[in-house]
């Protein structure tokens, strides 16, 4: 017999504007056109990291920026859609927080809650649009095939979406049972007829995008990934989300994530802030693309280099090897990961901003 469960169908949502948010876009957001911040010892390691992605672009190798959602907390993305405008950017990624706080900024300009005041009475993450649209967005997009990012990406470009009529879902899903969307399809049916949505478009404005890193990769075609868990995020406290549609939107995300890891020799790969995500995600995913490119007959990923970006105290130096395990450092989760991924790795104990505000400063 299955375990008991919560009917999701019964929680409780209440309008975003009811909750008080404490981050204003508007205040926090960084300008790109700023000088350089001064990053102390690390200046003329990013002149170094600039150059190498210069040359990296020049070489047609792959440029990728892998964040969490503290940069964008911070008002970070002004300066990400900066470095994706200058054309040095072949790939964005991040965890399911980093999309829903660039969302909740796009579309009424604040974001983030007080989780100790909301949590014990039951309000945690129970905001009505961002749960909807983020759901909606993403059971929509799956149905089209496409990953999670693009498919909110999309939402906030075109300021809204459209759903399909129930009886187009129903003669696609008799005609091919057995296509690769037909889970999907068959998800945003369900959820349809379960919420009595109706088809056709449905308009939700974004006054804000033009701080929004997704609205930027969006707009230049740059693959901007997105790489949850099932229950990490707040969207999971909606009725309508929906963990096949997650799963197969972060699916699609995964193998286009490895897609670009694949051209990575001689690229640069950039970690900011994410000290589980990024190298979790990106070590399988190398060693996938590895398995590829030996199948085709190509060399395995060399020459490529590794920027790890975080606030933890570096007590080593990673070029000497792995410390010992009796050194707190074996257990930097986002260092170890990365100095065995056969290329050059480099750690910064920076902020955030004032790294990727230095970079974006010297690739203007």
């Amino acid at each position: 017999m299955p375990y008991p469960k919560i009917d999701a169908s019964q929680l409780k949502v209440f309008p975003l504007k009811q909750r008080l948010s404490y981050l204003k876009i508007e205040k926090e957001a960084q300008d790109p056109c700023a000088p350089a911040p001064d990053a102390g010892k690390y200046n003329q390691n990013l002149d170094e990291l600039a150059e190498r992605i210069r040359k990296a672009r020049r070489q047609n190798a792959a440029v990728m920026l892998a964040y969490g959602a503290h940069l964008v907390k911070n008002g970070g993305g002004p300066l990400v859609r900066a470095l994706i405008d200058s054309g040095h950017l072949t790939h964005v990624a991040t965890n399911g927080a980093g999309v829903i706080h660039d969302w909740e900024f796009c579309f009424q300009g604040i974001s983030s809650e007080v989780v100790r005041e909301n949590a014990p009475v039951g309000r945690f993450g129970a905001w009505d649009e961002t749960g909807r649209w983020l759901n909606l967005a993403v059971l929509a997009g799956a149905a089209e095939g496409l990953g999670f990012g693009e498919a909110v990406g999309k939402l906030v470009v075109e300021d809204g979406l459209t759903l399909p009529s129930p009886e187009e879902l129903h003669k696609k899903i008799a005609a091919a049972p057995e296509d690769e969307l037909a889970g999907a399809w068959a998800d945003l049916l369900w959820t349809m007829k379960k919420f009595g949505l109706r088809s056709g478009r449905h308009e939700v404005k974004h006054p804000y995008k033009k701080y929004s890193i997704l609205a930027g990769a969006y707009e230049r075609r740059v693959p901007l990934t997105v790489h949850p868990g099932i229950g990490y995020d707040i969207i999971a406290n909606h009725p309508l989300f929906n963990g096949g549609a997650i799963g197969r939107s972060a699916t699609t995300d995964a193998r286009v994530f490895a897609q670009s890891v694949k051209n990575l020799s001689g690229g640069v790969y950039i970690s900011v802030g994410s000290a589980i995500m990024s190298p979790q995600v990106f070590e399988k995913a190398f060693s996938a693309a590895n398995n590829l490119r030996e199948s085709e007959g190509l060399p395995f990923i060399r020459g490529h280099y590794i920027a790890v970006v975080d606030i933890q105290p570096g007590n080593w130096d990673w070029r000497q090897g792995e410390p010992p395990k009796n050194n707190p450092a074996f257990y930097q989760r986002f260092c170890k990961t990365f100095a065995r991924m056969a290329g050059e790795m480099e750690y910064f104990e920076c902020d955030n901003l004032v790294f990727v505000g230095g970079l974006a400063a010297r690739l203007k």
